[in-house]
């Protein structure tokens, strides 16, 4: 199954004459930068033709652990990156099929998940947010209670920051220990790639990082996220940033309280994926292929049986992408979109944010005693 969604994939992209494993062809370039002794953050001298002259937005820990890739083609590294995406693809509809309360227990094909827009653009990309999102729900949801909770959740942070929020999550859900042996991994992996890269560290610690997601304006439609929000009708402006500031604020807050409510209540999963979209939300820069949660979040909503079956088509239907090819994209345009065009030009991020106001609605009744019992529900976000 694995191995037909991968060919399937890049036949697609083949015919549709776009360039397979751009991402997974810069974390291979910038293992061989390390390789070579070249600078990390400069021009990736090992980038292919057929790829765009991207640059390594990754902390120096990532491409030390990218280092395996250093010795395939460039094609064959993309083919890694996707099976490891399918694999995590599979932990993860397990682990939340195991892990929800519910007694249906249904999960939706695993082609469909493949068919979701973010899933599928990153499998094409040989992008590597399914393998993050494994790791943070491995730790989250087996190695609770162990000594080693919270470690992977700092190795993901240390390939990429923006699982760092799920430090935030172990403290809210009173994983305290956990939280700490997570930023213990995080800086301990820092200092490997420290002692290893020195120069390469402090350049990306000191200017890198502010600058990693600088390859497109934060306006483009491709940029899902609160601030992608904002900007778009504010083109960039400064002024945006007292009202994005407010988003985020407001987005964070109602999250941790979202989040400690399912975790009292035992839905660990509707939990995780609440801090997981939270995540997305609050990111300076969300490309759409960052919203790989909405996979669990199909098989947590279809747990619930055959009611959920709406829900479902409904998640999907608002994962396809489809909406993004209504509106004008590109060149700026995205600034003189309409209201109409607004709407479907941002509408993960407008999604999300219904769905969270509707999970604290849900939430209120509870509480007030005048909606589902507070025992467990298999509701998702």
């Amino acid at each position: 199954m694995a191995g037909v969604a991968v060919v399937a994939v890049a036949l697609l992209w083949w015919r549709w004459g776009w360039p397979l494993g751009i991402d997974s062809a810069v974390y291979r370039s910038g293992a061989l930068a390390v390789v070579d002794g070249q600078d990390l953050y400069g021009r990736l001298a090992a980038t292919p033709e057929w790829s765009p002259d991207l640059p390594f937005a990754y902390p120096p820990t990532a491409a030390l652990l990218f280092l395996p890739l250093a010795v395939l083609p460039a094609q064959l590294a993309w083919g890694a990156m996707a099976l490891s995406t399918v694999a995590g693809l599979v932990v993860v509809v397990r682990l939340v099929h195991a892990h929800s309360p519910s007694a249906a227990r249904s999960a939706p094909p695993l082609l469909l998940l493949l068919a979701l827009e973010p899933v599928w653009r990153t499998l094409g990309l040989g992008q590597v947010n399914v393998v993050l999102m494994a790791l943070v729900f491995v730790d989250v949801l087996v190695l609770r209670g162990s000594r080693c909770g919270g470690v992977l959740v700092g190795l993901a942070a240390a390939i990429k920051l923006t699982p760092l929020i799920f430090v935030l999550h172990l403290l809210v859900t009173r994983r305290r220990a956990d939280a700490l042996r997570a930023l213990g991994a995080f800086a301990g992996l820092g200092g490997v790639a420290f002692a290893v890269l020195p120069g390469d560290t402090a350049r990306y610690w000191g200017t890198a990082v502010l600058g990693a997601n600088g390859a497109m304006s934060n306006a483009w439609w491709g940029n899902q996220s609160l601030n992608g929000l904002v900007q778009r009708p504010a083109g960039d402006r400064l002024v945006a940033t007292p009202v994005l500031v407010l988003l985020v604020a407001a987005c964070a807050t109602a999250a941790a309280l979202l989040a400690r409510a399912a975790e009292q209540r035992g839905d660990r999963v509707e939990a995780l994926l609440v801090t997981g979209f939270c995540g997305v939300l609050v990111s300076p820069v969300s490309w759409t292929h960052h919203w790989v949660w909405v996979a669990p979040l199909c098989v947590l909503v279809a747990a619930r049986g055959r009611r959920a079956v709406p829900v479902v088509a409904l998640v999907v239907a608002w994962s396809s992408g489809w909406a993004f090819g209504l509106v004008p994209r590109g060149d700026g345009r995205e600034q003189a979109w309409t209201p109409l065009e607004s709407l479907a030009g941002n509408a993960y991020v407008l999604g999300a944010l219904v769905a969270g106001a509707a999970l604290a609605a849900r939430s209120a009744k509870r509480r007030s005693g005048t909606g589902p019992s507070a025992g467990r529900s298999g509701g998702g976000p």
